[in-house]
């Protein structure tokens, strides 16, 4: 169990931690749970750069790692389905097209093959953190009056529900058409994985 393996552990751990407490309505938790939220994120980060590093590449860290990040993710989007901040069908469609992809890829790489990964897909990631990081932020300073008392109308503005709305529809629109482009651009090895696997049935 090398170290970016347990790091991956600790992600996953974290991810109950934080929707627990992020959903507790009480404010001190709330910004505690923001902190868990950055730890584990940051964890994603430091074990990919370990792993690159010293080579602390696992067949085991291969597929949890990525699987790791989408839960993390995934949780963190649901966690503002359940606040109101988010639409769920939405928040639906974005965990079904990245847990396909990232699944498919981490089958393919189990059967020696590289999916092709394009910068579309990964300004999508990109796009995805960015906007969770200003919800997160958002949510937690309209739960701490401190920063909130004397700012209302900035957070009344940034939290103005229609530009929400705007926002994620736009990442769900360019997460569903990555997802597309992305299963478009590799049709060719998922029909070779297909029948590979049929045979093996």
């Amino acid at each position: 169990m090398t170290l970016p393996n347990q790091l991956t552990i600790l992600r996953i751990i974290l991810t109950p931690i934080f929707l627990y407490l992020f959903l507790s309505k009480e404010p001190l938790l709330i910004q505690i749970s923001l902190g868990v939220f950055f730890i584990a994120a940051l964890t994603d980060w430091y074990d990919g750069w370990l792993a690159r590093k010293f080579n602390y590449i696992t067949d085991w860290g291969k597929f949890w790692d990525p699987l790791a990040d989408k839960i993390l993710t995934s949780t963190a989007f649901l966690g503002f389905v359940f606040v109101g901040l988010l639409e769920l069908w939405m928040v639906i469609l974005i965990i079904f097209r990245d847990l396909i992809v990232t699944l498919l890829r981490i089958y393919a790489e189990s059967r020696g093959y590289n999916f092709v990964t394009s910068y579309y897909a990964k300004w999508k990631t990109v796009f995805q953190m960015v906007f969770l990081y200003y919800l997160l932020l958002l949510y937690g300073g309209l739960n701490t009056i401190e920063v909130y008392t004397g700012n209302e109308n900035l957070f009344n503005q940034l939290s103005n529900k229609d530009l929400i709305y705007l926002i994620m529809f736009v990442i769900t629109l360019i997460t569903v058409h990555s997802g597309v482009t992305y299963l478009l651009k590799n049709k060719h090895l998922i029909k070779k994985l297909f029948n590979e696997t049929n045979k093996l049935v």
